[in-house]
Parts: C-alpha cells; sequence; structure tokens
C-alpha cells in the first residue's frame, strides 16, 4: 500500500529564477551586503548584527510594512547595527500539525498549495529588497528548498530540530553567505559545534538529484537559543558564562570565523516576548566586561513585528504573529536605538 501521492511536477529552482529573474540593482545590494555582513562575522568590521522580524512571514502586506519601518531605523543606527530583516517563510511544527509558514499556505486560512507558496516567498524576499534595500533571512527548514532564493538571501539558519540532521549540515557547507547553527533543544553544545564543524568543511552528496561538491563554509556559527529539559522546563543559555563555555568550545576546535548570535526569545525568554528586551541588555553588558566576549558576539536574534504578542491563525490580525508572540513596533524601534548605544 502506497501513502504517498504525487500531486503534481512543481517547477524546479532554475525555471522560477527564470521567470522573475532579477534586477542587477537586487544582485549588486545582495553582493554589498553579503560583503559587509561576512566583515563583522570575520572580524574585519565591528557592528552588531540584528536578525530581526516576525516569527512567521504571514502575508507580504504587512511583512513589507514593517521592514519598511526598520529601513527608516536603520538608517539612524547605521554606524553600529546592521538590521537583517527575519522573512522566515517556513515553520517548524514540534509535532508537525499546525500552521506550516508561506510555503506552504501562502493564504493562512487557505488550503496548502506548494506551487503559489514557491511564487509567495520568492515574491516578498525580492520585494523586500528592491523596496528597502534589505536581504534578509529565512530558515533552512527543507535544504532541497534553498535554491529557490539563494539569489535573495542574505543569512540562513538552520533550527534546533534540524541541526543534527546529515542533509542540512552538509547543505550549509554549500552556501555563499553565513549560517547560523542553533542548538537543539534538549540544549546539548556538543550538537551544535559539530554542525559547525561539518558545514566549515567540504563535502559530496547528493542534492536535488545532482552529486555535488562544495568545499566548506567558513561563516557557519552558533545560535543560542536556550533549551528544555526532559521534565518539559525551559533554560536560558545566553547568560556570561553560557558565552564563556562556547568561546571555549570554539577554541578548542580551532575553527573559523569564531561567532555567536544570541536568541532572545523561545526557550531563551521561556516564550515571553517583552524579556527579549532585557535579554538583550543583559548580553551587551556581557560584552561590556570581557574583550572576548566582545569579540564572539556578533549580534541578536529578536522576534519582533507590527503588533505585540500572537493571535490564533484564524483571527489572523493585520501585522501581528501567528505563531510565536513577538515585540511590537514601538517597543522593538526604542530597542533598536537603546542598543545602537550601548554597542
Amino acid at each position: 500500500m502506497n501513502n504517498m501521492n504525487f500531486k503534481r511536477k512543481l517547477p524546479i529552482p532554475k525555471e522560477v529564477k527564470e521567470q522573475f529573474p532579477l534586477s542587477e540593482k537586487v544582485s549588486r545590494i545582495k553582493e554589498q551586503r553579503d560583503k559587509e555582513l561576512m566583515d563583522i562575522i570575520s572580524g574585519k568590521e565591528d557592528k552588531l548584527v540584528l536578525i530581526i522580524g516576525p516569527c512567521s512571514a504571514d502575508s507580504e502586506e504587512p511583512v513589507l510594512e514593517y521592514i519598511g519601518r526598520l529601513r527608516e531605523v536603520q538608517d539612524k543606527v547605521a554606524d553600529k547595527i546592521f538590521i537583517i530583516p527575519r522573512i522566515y517563510t517556513n515553520k517548524p511544527r514540534t509535532i508537525g500539525t499546525g500552521y506550516k509558514g508561506m510555503l506552504h499556505q501562502p493564504d493562512p486560512n487557505g488550503e496548502s498549495d506548494m506551487l503559489k507558496g514557491i511564487l509567495a516567498i520568492r515574491s516578498v524576499h525580492t520585494h523586500a529588497v528592491e523596496q528597502t534595500g534589505f536581504t534578509c533571512a529565512d530558515e533552512m527548514l527543507y535544504p532541497e528548498n534553498h535554491r529557490y532564493l539563494n539569489d535573495l538571501l542574505a543569512y540562513v539558519a538552520v533550527g534546533a530540530r534540524s541541526v543534527e540532521n546529515q542533509q542540512h549540515r552538509l547543505t550549509a557547507s554549500g552556501l555563499s553567505i553565513p549560517v547560523g547553527m542553533k542548538n537543539p533543544t534538549g540544549g546539548d553544545l556538543s550538537i551544535m559545534m559539530n554542525s559547525i564543524i561539518a558545514a566549515q568543511n567540504g563535502h559530496t552528496f547528493l542534492y536535488r538529484g545532482w552529486e555535488v561538491e562544495t568545499s566548506g563554509n567558513p561563516f557557519s556559527h552558533a545560535i543560542l537559543r536556550g533549551y528544555v529539559d526532559k521534565f518539559g522546563h525551559a533554560h536560558a543559555n545566553y547568560h556570561y558564562e553560557d558565552l564563556h563555555t562556547v568561546l571555549k568550545l570554539y577554541e578548542e576546535k580551532n575553527l573559523k570565523n569564531p561567532a555567536v548570535i544570541v536568541d532572545t526569545n523561545h526557550s531563551n525568554s521561556g516564550k515571553q516576548f517583552e524579556e527579549q528586551i532585557r535579554i538583550a541588555k543583559d548580553v551587551m553588558h556581557s560584552c561590556h566586561i570581557s574583550d572576548d566576549i566582545r569579540k564572539l558576539v556578533k549580534g541578536l536574534m529578536i522576534e519582533s513585528y507590527l503588533l505585540d504578542g500572537a493571535c490564533s491563525v484564524e483571527d489572523n490580525i493585520y501585522g501581528k504573529s501567528i505563531t510565536d508572540p513577538c515585540l511590537g513596533w514601538e517597543k522593538t524601534e526604542k530597542l533598536i536605538y537603546e542598543l545602537a548605544e550601548l554597542w
């Protein structure tokens, strides 16, 4: 008995790119921003990276409105902060059910439609660059889908549920942009470090029907997002001691471009979204009291949208997260200016 129904053949990334090509202006912006971000992670430039935006990109209009507001703030803090908006178009689900993101459901209240989803995610990322000059971040939930967006993205995150997966690690080794490896949900830092080692090395493997060879990604690095113990209790790992532990692990492994991005939400905040403000400032304090930590910490990941909190998929309030709760715009804007002063 076959339980898998092959519904239709979807266009490959090359076909989608040919149908929706990028302008020279967009390609030039991406090239410039890629270089600046890699200079920050390698330590050649001293700015704080802010990977910031909604938990999930639910629809294009509110996402682009939010990113447009970020543009105005970025121009005022450009000497201190490098903003990478989050446009997360596919979402991991702990038990597999629920809203899986724009890739699956371009209409959050509609049926799953992968063809419309592929076109929708390329559209929102393209319009973000065209309208705001921002190349953005997305999560590499499905490694085989990355090439639908690889000519647009500034940053890729490998999530806590995916970081031990071999295909994610090998695909990350072939990317030409920074890839952040989150610590797993159980908190084992050795798994995260092993994923960074794998991604920084070259491999030969099967990808989208091809035998591919990669040279390794020297800008693969750590994301600390907290963890959950066997009793279901959330624990933070952004404190000074945690950062020093990761620094020692980097030194032991002798990896290229030691870097940490601190995820201020998820288990670090216990999903209490307003705690992100305090956590971000706590990380800045750690950077001030240790030069080594200051060199290691390259940025923060913050979940933020137009409105505070979250709502149900059914309610789908404009500019309010339909997945994890986020900081609203007023709190976000104030925090960015404060971080610029603290950095």
